[in-house]
C-alpha cells in the first residue's frame, strides 16, 4: 500500500506542474466543450506511458534517442501553431465572451488535438517511462505493480478533477477581461515551452 501512495504522490508532483496540456484541459473545462473525452484521453495516454515505464521500457527512448527528438520539434511547431491561435483569440475585437455559450470544435479535432499535446510533448516521455520508470525498479513484484497503479490512478485523479473542477471558475469567466487574459496566459505557456522545446 506504501508503494500506491507513493506512486500516486509522484505522478501528481509531475503533473501539476503548469503546462500546455494542462492548460488545454482548463480551458476545455471552462468552456464545457468535450470535458469527459478531454480528461479521459490525458489519463489514458499518460496511464499508457507509466505503465511502459514501470515495466521498463526507459531503456527504449534511452536507446533510440529519435523518439525524443521527433517529439521535441513536433510538439515545437505544434504548440507555436497553438500559442498563435490563443494570441488571436485574446486580441481580436470578436472575440467570445461566453464560454458556455461558445460553439465547441468536433470531437475529432477536440481528440486529435488533445493527443498532440500529450503524444507531441518529450516531458512526458521524460516525466513518465523514464522518471516514474527508474522510481518503480526500486520496487519489486506486487509492490512495482502498486506504484504503478497508483502513479497511473494520479493522473486519472488530477485531469478529471481539472477538467470538471474549471466550472467553479466559469463566473469570473464571463467577464471578457478574464477570458481574454486566459487566452493570452495560454497563448505564453505555449510559446515558452515550444522555446524550451526547441533551445533545451
Amino acid at each position: 500500500m506504501e508503494s500506491a501512495v507513493s506512486g500516486l504522490l509522484l505522478s501528481l508532483s509531475l503533473i501539476l506542474a503548469i503546462g500546455a496540456q494542462n492548460a488545454f484541459v482548463l480551458k476545455q473545462g471552462l468552456k464545457k466543450h468535450h470535458i469527459f473525452w478531454v480528461c479521459l484521453i490525458c489519463a489514458l495516454s499518460d496511464g499508457a506511458l507509466i505503465a511502459l515505464g514501470v515495466a521498463g521500457f526507459g531503456a527504449l527512448v534511452d536507446n533510440f534517442p529519435a523518439i525524443e527528438s521527433i517529439a521535441r520539434y513536433g510538439g515545437a511547431l505544434f504548440l507555436i501553431g497553438y500559442g498563435t491561435k490563443s494570441f488571436v483569440s485574446a486580441f481580436r475585437t470578436s472575440h467570445y465572451l461566453d464560454p458556455a455559450g461558445d460553439v465547441p470544435e468536433t470531437l475529432t479535432r477536440t481528440v486529435l488535438t488533445c493527443l498532440a499535446f500529450t503524444w507531441l510533448n518529450p516531458h512526458v516521455y521524460l516525466d513518465t517511462i523514464v522518471l516514474l520508470g527508474s522510481v518503480a525498479t526500486q520496487y519489486e513484484g506486487i509492490s512495482r505493480l502498486h506504484f504503478g497503479t497508483g502513479a497511473i490512478s494520479g493522473s486519472f485523479l488530477f485531469f478529471f478533477s481539472l477538467g470538471y473542477g474549471a466550472r467553479f471558475l466559469a463566473p469570473l469567466f464571463h467577464l471578457p477581461s478574464a477570458w481574454k487574459v486566459l487566452d493570452f496566459v495560454i497563448g505564453l505557456i505555449m510559446f515558452a515551452i515550444a522555446a524550451s522545446l526547441l533551445l533545451g
